[in-house]
């Protein structure tokens, strides 16, 4: 476990305790219509810690919670009703009905942007509501099931009032330990990654689309669950376990206890289904003093009454002080970068005619060129000639309208960006792309458990602790190589320029890469920052590493490269020796300027 996350654990011991003391005093002091509100709460528990996995961990806006929620309900109502099957064979049906209907739509939808994927799930969720209303003689329409058996297994019934709202809270138990345990798997830990930076997750081997559809199946089976337990505990169902108005109170109870916190699952449903009868006797003022006390959660607690509790706790703790400063490898200490000798004629990435337009302006035209293993290859141009979409178009983030790309021999053209990371290409980008609200090693280490995670690593089963920590030490081992030792302890958004360009090769390093493409590296750096980068830079070729580098600075770029190609207008204008190249009269004509001095 890593220190932030010891740390979120710390900080989340006394919710724990507040949780469960809590949830041992309302059933203390509870009659039978308390109890039943405990149980109703330990049904939206489930429910809300499954969208934790959509909403927390990944951070996509799912509105289509509320209607697995009322799609559990339905479907076990139903099967019980229609078919007399008891809680032991309904519970697991309706879970598996609603992770059917979640692969199909979130096969569909998870593609989406985050605006337009939250759309597309709210309509589906509008279409359940109206199917259920709609078709009478399966559902009732607006009567609903009424009726519907209490918790049956096995011919025998739980019996009403404490049983009942401690066979919810069992199950409860249940998915709160299954939460946890998935928070400390290699599978979280990349989704962490992804919801902070999803074009960085990408380029170190996340495969974003697989991420969202196992957090998005999680969810319906855990909305799908509580649905199940809640007609149980009622004895009947409506229209309203569908309606938008279950999934709003869902997504208040996530954001309201913490949607990244397993315990702020159960505070947010804890609070939200008794907080309107703590209410009651306000009468007509009650519901105006509800939305003033949520409304005064949300404002003190961004981060939810968890992170609120966990806030103070990281304080006292803390994290490792970074020290003061390194020192640099003097340039003649690593010799000029060279091809490897054991692979000087054979390419490892090689393009071909590569083209690409954005709506009717040619962004490349007809691009061919190749690196070798261990060759460090310039890219120079113009601004707007045409670089950075090449490095897109080698690292999988776009597809060229005409070309191919191989990696090593392998038509690589069609490969998706986490597939070409997995395959051996890393990439940085010019703009930095490290999550703030990690440390420097956190954020190469999830990135070493994101490329190294499968789908075994959903939950965090024997032998995966050692997985992480192989993963944490070749982050360690990486951000030394990179020269970033001495950062790792450093929040992202505390990195000077020069150190958040050396975690970012730290993170390409993790991957084990056979090409590396670095976007701008020695931008904001001093010169000997700069001088240092690049000594970094021929350490790692001198591996058989091969490099790509997009830069505009002629003196830190022409004593680092082994060739420099020159774009100008989408199509390569020179190709060749740095010296060659910077002397060519149309390159110095369309970049450098005829009186350039370098």
């Amino acid at each position: 476990m890593s220190g932030r996350a010891r740390i979120a654990a710390a900080g989340a011991a006394p919710l724990w305790l507040a949780a469960a003391a809590a949830v041992a005093m309302l059933a203390a002091a509870a009659g039978a219509y308390e109890l039943r509100l405990l149980a109703i709460a330990g049904c939206y528990a489930l429910a809300v810690l499954g969208y934790q996995f959509i909403f927390g961990r990944v951070g996509a806006l799912s509105l289509a919670q509320g209607a697995f929620f009322g799609l559990g309900a339905y479907a076990s109502a139903l099967l019980a009703l229609k078919l007399g099957w008891d809680f032991a064979r309904s519970f697991p049906a309706a879970i598996a009905l609603a992770v059917a209907l979640a692969a199909v739509v979130g096969a569909t939808v998870l593609r989406l942007a985050s605006h337009y994927f939250a759309l597309a799930t709210l309509a589906v969720a509008e279409l359940m509501h109206i199917l259920v209303i709609e078709w009478v003689s399966l559902t009732g329409g607006g009567n609903g099931l009424p009726n519907v058996p209490g918790f049956v297994l096995f011919g025998w019934a739980v019996p009403r009032g404490w049983p009942v709202t401690a066979f919810v809270w069992a199950f409860a138990a249940l998915g709160i330990a299954l939460a946890a345990n998935y928070s400390r798997s290699l599978y979280a830990d990349g989704a962490r990654l992804l919801r902070a930076e999803p074009l960085a997750a990408a380029a170190a081997g996340i495969d974003a689309a697989g991420r969202r559809l196992a957090a998005f199946l999680l969810s319906a089976a855990f909305g799908a669950a509580g649905g199940a337990l809640y007609v149980h505990t009622l004895g009947v169902v409506s229209p309203e376990a569908m309606q938008f108005d279950v999934m709003v109170l869902i997504l208040c109870m996530a954001v309201i206890g913490g949607r990244n916190a397993v315990a702020g699952a159960i505070v947010g449903a804890l609070l939200l289904v008794h907080l309107p009868e703590w209410f009651r006797a306000l009468e007509g003022w009650r519901y105006l003093a509800y939305g003033a006390g949520l409304l005064l959660v949300i404002v003190a607690a961004p981060e939810g009454i968890a992170g609120a509790v966990e806030a103070p706790w990281r304080r006292r703790l803390g994290t490792p002080a970074a020290p003061s400063g390194r020192t640099p490898i003097p340039d003649a200490a690593v010799p000029a970068a060279r091809a490897a000798p054991f692979a000087e004629d054979r390419a490892i990435l090689a393009v071909q005619g590569l083209a690409i337009a954005f709506g009717g302006n040619r962004a490349l035209a007809g691009v061919t060129l190749f690196v070798r293993p261990g060759e460090i290859l310039g890219l120079i141009g113009p601004n707007g000639s045409g670089k950075t979409t090449l490095l897109n178009l080698l690292s999988g983030f776009h597809r060229p309208d005409a070309g191919r790309i191989f990696l090593d021999g392998r038509d690589a053209t069609r490969d998706p960006a986490w597939r070409r990371a997995r395959a051996g290409i890393a990439r940085s980008f010019q703009h930095g792309a490290l999550a703030g609200d990690l440390t420097a090693l956190d954020n190469v280490a999830l990135a070493a458990c994101g490329i190294r995670a499968r789908a075994a690593d959903v939950f965090r089963l024997p032998g995966r602790d050692a997985k992480r920590r192989r993963a944490r030490d070749a982050a360690l081992s990486a951000l030394a190589k990179a020269g970033a030792a001495g950062a790792a302890h450093t929040m992202g958004a505390d990195l000077a320029p020069a150190e958040r360009r050396r975690v970012e090769l730290a993170r390409a390093l993790v991957a084990e890469p056979r090409v590396i493409l670095l976007d701008e590296p020695a931008a904001g750096l001093s010169d000997a920052e700069k001088a240092a980068l690049r000594s970094a830079l021929r350490e790692i070729a001198a591996r058989g590493i091969a490099i790509v580098v997009v830069d505009h600075g002629m003196p830190f770029l022409i004593p680092l490269a082994s060739r420099v190609v020159c774009l100008d207008a989408g199509r390569v204008i020179a190709a060749g020796a740095p010296a060659e190249v910077v002397a060519d009269p149309e390159v110095r004509r369309a970049y450098l300027g005829a009186g350039a001095v370098l």
